[in-house]
């Protein structure tokens, strides 16, 4: 898919897109982050970024921080988030790529790991 740009932003797309979310909730203290190139295995989106936090506090600064990050630093914003919080399970879309903000009780729950275990995973930490 092809964004628009916003001002003399550059967009970006697919795994560097993927790999910048990982890397700005990594900067919110998120923990556990993990992407996965779902390419192949899913027609919802190419990328799956999944994090975690352990207080409604953590999971709202990971929230507003990648959120804020993708569009200051990128010129890019969800187009749609599901989810709040409260609810301790929020996804943000980028179409290409989805932020999977859980609390980790949840995550422990839902066992995303295993429901995506033939995903490979991509490398973003430098």
């Amino acid at each position: 898919m092809v964004r628009p740009r916003a001002g003399n932003l550059m967009s970006i797309q697919g795994k560097e897109l993927a790999v910048a979310c990982a890397r700005a909730a990594d900067e919110t203290k998120a923990e556990n982050i993990r992407v996965w190139d779902l390419r192949g295995l899913s027609n919802l989106t190419d990328y799956m970024v999944v994090c975690s936090g352990t207080s409604m506090p953590q999971l709202r600064a990971i929230l507003r921080d990648v959120a804020g990050k993708m569009e200051d630093g990128h010129g890019v914003k969800p187009v749609h988030s599901e989810g709040k919080a409260d609810t301790r399970w929020v996804v943000l879309d980028f179409i290409d790529v989805m932020v999977h903000v859980m609390h980790q009780e949840l995550r422990d729950y839902y066992g995303l790991e295993d429901l995506w275990k033939d995903a490979r995973e991509v490398a973003w930490q430098s």
